[in-house]
């Protein structure tokens, strides 16, 4: 099943085009690792997917559930409120800055949007929000403030955080870009033990070794297009497109 369908999806900044036509679905259980180099339109995919920001035209579905359609002339027609309500539910989202709130501590952040925008039982969010924590290795810090925390373990909150709202499908925007080597390597475990659960996500990112050794499928983007997708291995080892060769270059030893 598809948890996730975009079709035709385009986007521009003014009189700039960003995104041109762009179409993927993603299954569920897969792991989808979008890499491109910057300016290539991989976050502004995101951020359409994930409704932070309006989609010009395309449609765009979670769960055989519409979240945009488009009409006659191409243009993307959003649902009413409510439905937008519900399928929001359906998705998390993780920055590369974490975005935490700082004036929150940790098991607040965890619990807020569970308890007060999903209206589940605060005993049952707090069960979960306990056993987040340890899974992330953040057990004993429940009640620190994102300012008392490394930025590796932000990144871990703000993953424990998506995860507390029992998420179909988990995004994530660079996770690992803020942080220095020694940091990105406890986000990756992190992310790579969440894929030995077969937990559904789509992740854009620069580290091509993980891109390659954790995703089922990689997307190659560039100038708003999708230039080639496919098994990981042959995408970044053996690319097809003399663009994609181009960009991998530079990641060869």
């Amino acid at each position: 099943m598809n948890l996730l369908e975009i079709s035709n999806l385009k986007k521009s900044f003014e009189n700039l085009d960003v995104l041109h036509d762009i179409s993927l679905s993603v299954k569920e259980g897969e792991v989808v690792a979008i890499i491109g180099p910057s300016g290539s339109g991989k976050s502004t995919l995101l951020r359409c997917a994930t409704m932070l920001e309006t989609m010009d035209g395309g449609s765009l579905t979670y769960l055989g559930e519409a979240a945009v359609t488009s009409d006659e002339a191409g243009r993307a027609c959003y649902a009413p409120a409510k439905q937008l309500k519900k399928i929001q539910g359906y998705f998390g989202l993780v920055f590369q800055n974490f975005n935490l709130f700082p004036h929150y501590s940790v098991m607040k952040n965890l619990t807020d949007a569970p308890i007060h925008i999903q209206k589940r039982q605060k005993e049952e969010v707090y069960a979960k929000a306990k056993e987040l924590l340890v899974k992330m290795g953040l057990g004993d810090k429940a009640d620190y403030y994102p300012c008392q925390l490394s930025g590796g373990q932000q990144q871990r909150v703000a993953i424990a955080r998506a995860l507390a709202l029992n998420p179909s499908i988990l995004f994530f925007d660079e996770p690992t870009s803020a942080l220095d080597p020694e940091l990105t390597g406890e986000i990756l475990k992190v992310i790579r033990q969440l894929a030995e659960e077969k937990m559904t996500m789509v992740i854009v990112t620069h580290e091509m070794a993980f891109a390659r050794d954790v995703a089922d499928r990689v997307i190659f983007m560039d100038g708003g297009y999708i230039i080639e997708e496919g098994d990981p291995r042959e995408v970044i080892e053996n690319p097809k497109e003399e663009r994609t060769r181009q960009f991998l270059a530079r990641f060869s030893s």
